[in-house]
């Protein structure tokens, strides 16, 4: 049996099913790990809105300032979850968190603390992007510049950003793009055959060639 296996894995086709297996193991392996360890089902979120950039010299693209305190569409930010009551409501060093959106509890918004409010032993937020309001952060803002769907109830934060990567979330985007998931597949569809169909028909051919030789007189 041991011959076989020994033989089997000589198999150019068997390793690189193997080798693709392995990826997948690896990328599913650190995505349910990080989920564990940082205790959140969203680990790892893409920017979408430039509600948390602060505008400098009239831009905020991420390209021109990427590493400033801001957040910027195509960010990669990691998600801790955490006790709620451990949160920072002190603005403006206040956390910065995912929640659930109260009036579309499908939809993730990632906002700052500006105030908060304990009612019954339950804590209730209030938020608002850096970059939204005549006050921007760090400038203390009105409680009329709080976003307008009011409180956010501890039961809908997922969790606090401690950390962002600038830029990485764009391959996230283009996936989510009507156009970018059909070239994603595109391109997988190209390697399997480049893999696998592609030196599977030179083979053939190849067998085929002696036997053409032999049948001549």
């Amino acid at each position: 049996m041991t011959v076989n296996l020994k033989k089997l894995w000589k198999n150019e086709y068997v390793q690189t099913a193997v080798v693709i297996g392995l990826i997948a193991l690896v990328v599913f392996g650190v995505w349910y790990g990080s989920q564990l360890v940082l205790n959140t089902p969203y680990p790892a979120l893409a920017v979408i809105s430039g509600s948390m950039c602060i505008p400098q010299n009239d831009r905020c693209d991420g390209w021109s300032h990427p590493f400033d305190h801001t957040l910027h569409i195509g960010d990669l930010i990691i998600v801790q979850g955490v006790n709620p009551k451990d949160l920072n409501a002190d603005y403006p060093n206040s956390d910065i968190i995912v929640f659930h959106d109260p009036r579309n509890p499908d939809e993730l918004i990632v906002h700052r603390i500006a105030a908060e409010e304990e009612r019954n032993g339950v804590l209730y937020f209030y938020t608002k992007g850096d970059g939204n309001g005549i006050h921007k952060w760090p400038s203390q803002p009105s409680t009329a510049e709080y976003d307008p769907w009011g409180e956010v109830s501890q039961d809908l934060v997922v969790g606090k950003v401690v950390m962002r990567i600038p830029w990485v979330g764009h391959l996230v985007l283009f996936m989510r793009n009507s156009v970018g998931l059909p070239i994603i597949i595109a391109l997988i569809i190209l390697i399997v055959i480049i893999e696998f169909v592609v030196p599977l028909l030179r083979g053939k051919k190849q067998s085929e060639q002696p036997e053409k030789t032999q049948q001549q007189p």
